[in-house]
């Protein structure tokens, strides 16, 4: 390795001082151009900026006519500069004219320089601006040349992000960094945010760059490397972390990553050309994301993020960062982005303050978009980039309707999704005022509506929303969001609360849903190929006996002389009803032996998702209590439509003839045995489909706390009778004109009836 203790050396000590210096940005700017021009024996030196609007400015140049700065612009990709801003890629010739992107601007008297080298000038991998340096003889530019200009190319990355240039901007124009960026993701949990940015995982700002002792670094980077690597290896023999799988897989790219030689040498490399530890990792962890933007194999994509997550570690080991951003520093209106996290990690912030999720990864079934749903959070999921692209404060609206997200809007977007915001809240406000109003049609027929829960943050929603009480308790999600399996004297009194919070309102308590897409970090469950079909819910829960018992144990304790309702998901055989049956009462001899009161009303109940029941439902009603149809597994299941493909998701309509049949069959067999049939999947959540489920017959229906307004103000409205009859006809019709959805919209513009 070549020492560069000189030249080099000698600019970026320069460099600091000018960066420390009380000086105007632009005298900074011509001040640092000339510091290189010096130092390289340069005879041009030139700094460029990306505009948002694409266009690379001259904001200041040594060598070339001064009357050019501000006034030159190649746009990107467009000669010499806009190539390199655009590859992300140096560039060095000898002669500059014959190359083929070359470009000439007249107005800045560069026709007699021939040797060229030009670096973008980068921040987390995305092109800033470009730096140059131009002399008229015939040369290549030496290795540590261009490594001293790209690391040069840092200190002026740092002052664009920090927004010192916006003083020399035209006015009208901003730069690139801070443009309106509008990025389209997955919808996975409808609302509107306004706020401010919190990255889960917050940038590491390397603000000391430039380091005074170049052994020292060293080993400051070797200390962390080791740290870093032992950190791997202790992750990868924890108990909690599965033999095989891909959170296995991730582990062991990172230690690979970890122990690559090659990124050893490139981080010594760039200490040894004056920078600090830090702003090493930083270096060649943005000119690695530079080049792996640029690929289009989904793998190698796929492991860029694995390698800067890896960077940021090695990051955080070395200036000994540990903390996310704290209950003080966190905005009153925060839109979380994360490339992911836990369902444990969501609850940690202020629950108050949270205005929406965005997420890189993750489906719309993973534990924490399953919390931020029942927080009743706006969530908008495979938002690609959006991490790189924010920073902490920057204003941002998610959409999670639309499932758009837009960073620093423009002002005209942001009034216009004020106004929806002002308008969604003047219809809460009309939702709220029907709270103490009865659920009663038109007709005088009476609607339960209840409310879906899992987790004690949702509980003061019961009296917020009029919700008259639980259809739905997931208690899987206190497992999802401990680290350890729960004991049965926690799960006890986690119950018990629920029902106090509740104040007597009903509480359906489901059991233990995991296993499938719901797998919990401390329960190792076996590689599945088609895991919804799978080890999961109820056939987990028989195999392994003792987790089941020890839950029922604790919910027959929290409700001991009041009132107990639960019900058993993912049930195919009655049978499988009758063994729960035994369960219970093996626990309730169990407890009468040891002296602890029971519940004085116990009620048993399944829930209808598979489609096999619907051949067995006079048996399945003769076996319960009351029935719970869980419409979104009994949907996909029916249909063979797996809800996260979003090419067959919107193929086949849930309000479609087949479906709705089937739910209508249902509530009949209900009718028939006098056995209650609720339903609390995601169709009682919409008014048009809520409307429907009455239609087919159903009076109790269960759906997210956000909902129960609108459907009430919707069923107050409506003549039952009369929609009973018009949906009748239509489903008997065999040979129909129009879809059962075009029906139900008719009928409720015909009546008046809110959708």
């Amino acid at each position: 390795m070549r020492d560069l203790s000189g030249g080099p050396r000698v600019l970026l000590k320069r460099l600091r001082e000018l960066m420390a210096e009380p000086l105007e940005p632009q005298e900074r700017l011509d001040r640092i151009v000339r510091q290189i021009a010096s130092n390289m024996v340069a005879e041009v030196c030139s700094v460029y900026v990306l505009r948002a609007d694409g266009v690379l400015e001259l904001y200041a140049t040594e060598g070339l006519k001064k009357e050019a700065v501000h006034l030159s612009q190649l746009k990107m990709g467009q000669g010499l500069v806009g190539t390199i801003a655009a590859s992300a890629q140096p560039l060095n010739l000898s002669d500059a004219q014959s190359h083929p992107a070359f470009r000439y601007l007249p107005e800045t008297g560069e026709e007699v320089y021939h040797s060229f080298l030009g670096v973008p000038i980068l921040r987390t991998g995305r092109s800033l601006g470009v730096l140059v340096v131009q002399n008229k003889a015939s040369r290549n530019y030496r290795e540590e040349e261009l490594e001293a200009l790209e690391t040069t190319a840092m200190v002026l990355a740092e002052m664009i992000a920090t927004g010192e240039l916006k003083k020399i901007t035209k006015p009208g124009l901003e730069l690139d960094l801070t443009r309106s960026v509008t990025i389209d993701g997955d919808s996975y949990n409808e609302g509107i945010g306004l706020g401010y940015v919190v990255l889960h995982e917050p940038r590491i700002v390397v603000t000391n760059l430039l380091n005074e002792d170049t052994e020292k670094e060293i080993r400051r980077l070797a200390d962390a490397l080791g740290s870093l690597r032992i950190s791997i290896d202790d992750m990868l023999s924890r108990r909690d972390v599965s033999m095989e799988g891909e959170h296995r897989e991730v582990l062991e790219t990172y230690r690979m990553f970890a122990h690559d030689q090659g990124w050893v040498r490139k981080l010594e490399e760039a200490v040894r050309n004056g920078l600090t530890a830090e702003a090493a990792v930083e270096k060649v962890q943005s000119d690695t994301k530079a080049r792996m933007m640029r690929l289009t194999d989904p793998y190698l994509r796929e492991r860029m993020h694995d390698f800067e997550d890896l960077a940021n570690r090695l990051l955080r080991q070395l200036i000994g960062f540990s903390g996310r951003t704290t209950a003080e520093g966190f905005p009153n209106d925060a839109i979380i982005i994360a490339r992911a996290m836990g369902a444990a990690e969501l609850l940690d912030y202020p629950r108050a303050n949270i205005r929406g999720l965005v997420l890189e990864e993750g489906a719309v079934t993973s534990h924490v978009v399953i919390v931020a749903r029942a927080m009743g959070i706006p969530v908008v999921g495979q938002a690609v980039g959006v991490v790189a692209l924010a920073e902490n404060g920057d204003a941002v609206i998610i959409d999670g309707d639309g499932g758009h997200v837009h960073l620093r809007p423009m002002a005209d977007h942001q009034r216009s999704y004020e106004e929806k915001v002002r308008f969604r809240a003047r219809r809460q406000e009309q939702f709220r005022a029907l709270r103490s109003v009865e659920p009663v049609t038109k007709d005088g027929q009476r609607i339960s509506l209840l409310m879906n829960a899992g987790l004690l943050v949702d509980l003061p929603q019961l009296a917020e929303s009029g919700a008259e009480g639980i259809g739905l308790f997931r208690t899987e999600l206190q497992f999802m969001i401990a680290s350890t399996m729960p004991k049965a004297e926690e799960q006890e009194a986690f119950y018990r609360n629920v029902m106090k919070q509740a104040g007597g309102r009903v509480v359906t308590f489901r059991t233990l849903d995991i296993g499938g897409d719901k797998v919990v970090p401390y329960f190792r469950a076996h590689e599945e190929e088609n895991p919804a079909l799978g080890w999961r819910a109820i056939r987990l829960s028989l195999d392994r006996p003792g987790l089941l018992r020890t839950q029922l144990r604790a919910m027959l304790k929290a409700a001991a002389d009041g009132e107990l309702k639960m019900m058993v998901p993912m049930v195919t055989e009655v049978s499988e009803i009758e063994a729960v049956r035994e369960l219970v009462q093996k626990e309730v001899q169990h407890l009468s032996r040891f002296g602890h009161s029971l519940p004085r009303k116990f009620q048993f109940g399944a829930m209808l998702e598979v489609p096999a029941l619907l051949w067995q439902l006079d048996e399945l009603m003769a076996a319960v209590d009351f029935v719970s149809v869980g419409s979104n597994d009994l949907f996909q299941f029916s249909m063979a439509v797996d809800r996260g493909n979003a090419r067959v998701s919107d193929r086949f309509d849930p309000l479609g003839r087949p479906f709705l049949r089937i739910l209508r069959d249902i509530v009949r067999a209900g009718e028939r045995n006098k056995t209650p049939v609720t339903l609390c999947g995601e169709l009682a959540g919409k008014t048009i489909s809520a409307m429907a489920l009455l239609g087919v017959g159903f009076r109790s229906v269960s759906m997210s706390p956000a909902s129960i307004g609108p459907v009430k103000a919707m069923l107050l409205g409506l003549d039952l009778k009369a929609l009973s009859e018009v949906m009748e006809e239509a489903l008997n019709d065999t040979h129909p004109k129009a879809s059962m959805r075009d029906i139900l919209v008719r009928f409720a513009e015909s009546h008046n009836i809110p959708l």
